[in-house]
């Protein structure tokens, strides 16, 4: 399992992630695989960069060096990174997660390292993720922001990997612990890199970010996005800031961009404002029946009372019996439009043809006449004007937003606790981007690896809520703490996390989930009945968690050849250094030291079946073997993990197969609770039956 997985990351080179997507991507660009005459692979297949280029050079692209292209420390590091594949596992939290609110919900969050749970998404959530949203730790210099990730390697072994001399090397290492643009962009190449191979086709991203790292960000999602996926750019104002400079900050950027920008539709979503009009309008109509010139009075006085909060609908001012309306224009934009006759209503003349014609056809301006949407002058001089519908007013996501800034952090206060959390993100805003993005995509899903105050998780919420949707939410966060142990051994706050430890929270992500489990409630509490039956507002709940170092040098010194646990000098070692009696009691929620009521068995399945491309909802069929518990998944593979596998287990799952009691393709089993003979008799069986199952042993 971890072994094999740390052994590959000593091979992965700087290109490996890039060469593995060209190769998803266009394999036709890459030799074949060689093999020697026993079926052993001698040579992997190589990027043939001769024939790329000439077919870049057949359609008229004569070269690669052209565009930005930013350059920082660190880089290389960061798409080894990119490469690499996951050495942690996932801890189900099973007191959480067997909640009844819970047990059934398809959002999840997850609390670790993001840039390992965006490593385990990678086999079931690519081409998956509709959207993403994050607002990473901005870079300030002052805020806390420092490169979090580890150099793991001896400084020999990254001498060699990169190919550096001793002031190249002290010059990567220099951005460890530091708020440098180098240890920014370190920091987040591999994560955005990750997160594109997440999104659908008509996928995209909105990262949120400062002065600080804006232009670097821009440059870098150019690179790994492509200069032709940038959206837009939304500023978003939060506050009014009164301290003396030179240029007072009140702002902050949402840079967005499409995985294929050629794949969007246009984005609209319902204006605000003329919800608004029509909430004030359906109050009047209650209050004065069919009174028209009276509702009309009453409501264009409201407007201009009102106007400021109701940006480009003001005009939307005229009543009806069908309801609110303005007077658009009815001439064509240029000559040739069409010309017929229309006659008055009250004159019976001949209304007045606009000089470029009409902009609709006879049929279709018939048919508005006869639907009461067309508006006719005193007598026929006066051109005629179509009666523009409030309910059809859309609105565009423009570059500027404004948002006080303390309506998002009294929420959170009202949920959390005063003060608990500082700047979160406004869930209005989140929800407003849903809107444009996802209002005719009610089953996508939305990650935010960034989940801070889980404000993205309470606005999908919100938004289906409205609209009966059942978008999915996954939410990552690092178990940051709150405190630090001072020198007599005392847990102490950190500093601005005073009112968060002092309500109980030990963590970030604990008040992270602790926010969506009170936004569902309110949410629910606030939508009474007319919430949709399938609101889905609990969340699943897992833990990315590296082995303690003892269960590393366990599975280190496992020999695959005779299965037995050596030491270093070549002994066979009588007692595991994790001080388990199996080597999966190490996984266990005890083993990992997290909270959760994990068995090492729950934790290795849930791993395994993220590694094998399966989501958490799948559902998994318990088997018994003579007495021996196996796990069904998919219709097609059998996992076998616990110890006390015996002849007869063999001999009860061979019979099972092959009687076609069970369709089996693929058995997975757990290496270190199997002894070699077992192994080697499982193997033979497994040959003998009509139809062909694959064994694959893991470590």
């Amino acid at each position: 399992m971890l072994k094999d997985k740390l052994r590959y990351n000593e091979e992965v080179k700087p290109n490996t992630a890039i060469l593995m997507e060209l190769k998803e991507k266009l394999p036709e660009f890459f030799t074949a695989n060689k093999y020697d005459e026993d079926g052993n692979l001698i040579e992997e297949c190589k990027f043939d960069l001769e024939k790329f280029q000439h077919a870049l050079k057949d359609n008229n692209i004569n070269t690669l060096s052209s565009g930005n292209r930013l350059e920082f420390i660190g880089k290389d590091y960061a798409k080894k990174q990119v490469g690499e594949s996951s050495t942690t596992v996932i801890v189900p939290d099973n007191d959480h997660n067997n909640a009844e609110k819970n047990k059934r919900s398809k959002n999840l969050f997850f609390t670790g390292d993001n840039l390992e749970v965006l490593r385990h998404l990678q086999n079931n959530y690519n081409n998956l993720i509709d959207m993403i949203y994050i607002d990473p730790p901005y870079n300030t210099g002052s805020d806390g922001f420092v490169y979090p990730d580890k150099f793991e390697y001896s400084d020999q072994v990254l001498k060699n990997m990169f190919g550096l001399n001793d002031t190249e090397l002290k010059r990567l290492k220099s951005i460890q612990g530091k708020a440098t643009h180098s240890a920014w962009l370190t920091f987040m190449y591999p994560r955005l890199w990750l997160s594109k191979r997440l999104l659908t086709e008509e996928g995209v991203v909105f990262i949120s970010v400062d002065d600080n790292e804006q232009t670097n960000t821009k440059i870098l999602c150019d690179e790994l996005f492509g200069e032709g996926n940038f959206l837009g750019q939304i500023i978003l104002q939060t506050a009014t800031d009164n301290n003396p400079t030179q240029i007072a900050t009140e702002h902050e950027y949402m840079l967005c961009y499409a995985k294929n920008k050629g794949l969007l539709e246009p984005w609209y979503a319902k204006s605000q404002g003329a919800e608004q009009i029509q909430d004030k309008y359906k109050s009047l109509v209650s209050k004065y029946g069919s009174d028209i010139d009276t509702i009309q009075k009453e409501l264009r006085t409201w407007i201009k009372v009102n106007k400021d909060e109701l940006p480009r609908v003001t005009h939307y001012d005229n009543v009806d019996l069908k309801g609110v309306f303005h007077d658009g224009d009815i001439a064509n934009t240029k000559f040739g439009g069409y010309e017929f006759e229309i006659i008055h209503p009250v004159t019976k003349k001949p209304v007045k043809i606009p000089p470029k014609g009409y902009r609709y056809p006879e049929s279709t301006l018939r048919e508005m006449i006869k639907n009461d949407d067309i508006v006719f002058g005193k007598d026929e001089t006066v051109l005629i004007k179509p009666k523009k519908r409030l309910e059809n007013v859309k609105d565009l996501l423009r570059t500027i937003i404004y948002e006080d800034g303390r309506t998002s952090t009294n929420r959170v206060n009202q949920l959390v606790g005063k003060d608990v959390f500082n700047n979160p993100k406004s869930d209005r805003v989140l929800k407003r981007l849903l809107e444009f993005v996802l209002s005719n995509k009610k089953d996508s899903i939305i990650l935010d690896f960034f989940a801070g105050s889980a404000t993205t998780a309470d606005a999908v919420m919100q938004l289906n809520a409205d609209d009966n949707g059942m978008r999915q939410f996954i939410m990552v966060q690092l178990p940051e703490r709150t405190y630090y142990i001072n020198s007599d051994g005392i847990k102490t706050p950190k500093k601005g996390s005073e009112s968060a430890f002092k309500a109980g929270y030990m963590s970030i992500d604990e008040i992270s989930r602790e926010r969506i489990k009170r936004a569902s409630e309110k949410i629910q509490e606030e939508s009474g009945s007319t919430l949709p039956e399938n609101f889905d507002g609990g969340f699943k709940h897992y833990r990315v968690v590296s082995p303690e170092q003892p269960t590393l040098d366990d599975l280190e010194s496992f020999d695959m050849d005779t299965g037995q646990f050596i030491d270093s000098s070549g002994r066979l070692k009588l007692l595991l250094e994790s001080g388990f009696d199996d080597m999966i009691q190490p996984f266990s929620s005890e083993g990992l030291k997290v909270d959760g009521n994990s068995s090492g068995q729950d934790t290795i399945k849930t791993t395994w079946l993220v590694s094998d491309g399966y989501k958490l909802d799948i559902d998994v069929e318990k088997v018994d073997l003579k007495g021996y518990q196996a796990f069904y998944v998919g219709s097609s593979r059998l996992y076998l993990i616990n110890e006390h596998w015996r002849s007869e287990q063999t001999r009860e799952l061979l019979n099972i197969i092959g009687t076609n009691k069970l369709t089996v393709q693929t058995i997975v089993i757990y290496g270190y609770s199997f002894d070699l003979e077992s192994i080697r008799e499982l193997e033979i069986g497994l040959k003998q039956l009509n139809s062909k199952v694959n064994l694959v042993k893991r470590y």
